[in-house]
């Protein structure tokens, strides 16, 4: 009787040890996982960049990767992917794991490319994290040119069809679209000019203070330079507010009465599908970087324009910026 007494108790006492073991070992197991998730990142990350290093879509990838580095604790390695007019790149960001090891900048071009049916990818691949940059477009004349503003140049162009010659970059770049589609709201058909492709603004804006051709399409600080030296000046810019270090220059809607603003922008994005805390500890950091006074003084100093946008507004922005890029597009017959 005694024995089988003792067998009892020690049958309940191991029963109550092995429950509260196993909870404990369930309770380990919870702790781990929420630490293991906690931790991210665990290793390097990895940065991609669709255009080539020494531009400005590079500069500012590095700049940002540098402040990540000390905020994540982990190396943060910029890779330029270049290739097939930016294909090449804003895929490999497109394909890589949604697991937060890989993101990229992508720019206005993935919103241009699949028009020109270059490739199937459009911004909805992609997991928006921040916009972080948005340079707007400008139209410059030479100095002596006699409009006075753009409402001028586009009642001359109305007037002399196919006669008058802009260019900027190349058919169908960030500027020829920007500039088609103010053209568009304003009633010019964007066709009745002469585009003459160009390598870059800084070509097109040579030609233009050479007398080579009627009026260039392309940002302010491309054209500083010679803004400056007083060979050219500056009718519009396609912004909701001026330009701080242009002050006189009119924004589109003071010009024109039309709120189009376009440009060339860059923002941060990962492969579709990454964890929602993931995308906001990156959103978190990014925007800790871009309110600092570091970024703040390099993009001034490299005459970048500043905006930022979070991820909700940032993937409403592509979504708008892809429409109106099809529209442009179309009426210059150059969408596929």
């Amino acid at each position: 009787m005694f024995r089988q007494v003792v067998r009892q108790v020690f049958s309940q006492v191991f029963s109550h040890v092995r429950t509260f073991a196993l909870a404990a070992i369930a309770a380990a197991s919870l702790l781990g996982a929420g630490s293991a998730q906690a931790a991210f990142p665990e290793r390097p990350i990895t940065l991609i960049v669709p255009w080539a290093a020494g531009g400005g879509t590079d500069a500012v990838a590095r700049q940002i990767a540098n402040m990540l580095e000390r905020d994540l604790k982990q190396p943060v390695n910029v890779v330029n992917r270049t290739g097939g007019s930016g294909v090449v790149g804003h895929q490999a960001i497109a394909t890589a794991a949604p697991d937060g090891y890989t993101f990229g900048l992508i720019t206005l071009e993935i919103n241009l490319m699949h028009w020109a049916g270059l490739t199937d990818l459009t911004f909805e691949k992609y997991t928006p994290l921040a916009l972080v940059n948005q340079d707007p477009a400008a139209i410059h004349v030479k100095a002596d040119a006699p409009y006075k503003n753009v409402k001028e140049l586009f009642a001359h162009i109305k007037a002399n069809p196919n006669k008058v010659v802009a260019s900027g970059t190349g058919q169908g770049g960030s500027w020829h679209v920007a500039l088609a589609g103010l053209m568009q709201a304003d009633g010019v058909s964007p066709g009745s000019i002469r585009w003459v492709p160009s390598t870059g603004a800084a070509t097109a804006l040579t030609d233009l203070a050479a007398g080579g051709v009627d009026f260039v399409a392309c940002s302010m600080p491309e054209a500083e330079a010679l803004i400056k030296a007083g060979r050219i000046r500056s009718l519009v810019f396609f912004s909701p507010t001026r330009a701080p270090n242009f002050p006189d220059v009119p924004t589109t809607e003071e010009a024109t009465g039309h709120k189009v603003h376009k440009g060339v922008w860059r923002g941060f994005a990962a492969p579709k599908g990454l964890p929602k805390e993931i995308a906001a500890q990156y959103e978190t950091a990014i925007k800790k970087a871009w309110d600092s006074a570091e970024f703040k003084e390099f993009m001034n100093r490299r005459g970048f324009d500043m905006i930022y946008l979070d991820s909700a507004k940032f993937g409403e922005f592509m979504k708008v910026d892809n429409e109106d890029n099809g529209k442009a597009l179309k009426s210059l017959g150059l969408a596929k």
